[in-house]
This record gives structure tokens, sequence and C-alpha cells, in this order.
């Protein structure tokens, strides 16, 4: 064996672990990434929560309201994907 084929021949095996097929959801008839199926349910938990700090007055307590929502839409999001698809 060649130095350039021990080379060339992990990076070949590195670059087709990629190629697996994507995990997807049939709704309707259509396949959907799962990633977007967790993103919009993230983001409907999110607004639930934003009427929920709302209710009871807890929205003046956060903070920076620019880094908590999107934040909290990022951790609902990686959660579902953790707990339903992993």
């Amino acid at each position: 064996m060649t130095r350039r084929t021990s080379i060339f021949v992990p990076a070949i095996f590195l670059l087709c672990t990629g190629c697996g097929r994507a995990p997807s959801i049939d709704i309707i008839g259509s396949f959907f990434p799962v990633w977007m199926v967790c993103l919009t349910i993230a983001i409907v938990l999110a607004s639930i929560l934003r009427l929920i700090l709302l209710r009871y007055q807890f929205e003046a307590e956060i903070g920076p309201v620019a880094l908590f929502y999107p934040s909290v839409v990022i951790l609902f999001s990686c959660l579902l994907w953790l707990i339903f698809f992993r």
C-alpha cells in the first residue's frame, strides 16, 4: 500500500458516512425532514410559554427578551429531537 492510498482510503470512508438516509416523516403523503417538524412544534411551545409568562406577569423578570425566546425555541427543538428521534 502506498502512502497516497493510505491517506485517501480513510478520507473516502469519512466522506461516505454522511450518505445515509435523512430521517423524515410522512405528512399527508409528503415527506418532511424531522428537524422541520421539531422546529415547528418548538415555535408553538415557545409561544405558549410566552402566553403563560404574560398571564402570570413573569415576562418582565426574564431580561433580554431578544435572546430568551430564540434560546427557548432551540432548547425545545433539541429536546424534541432527542426525546422522539434518538
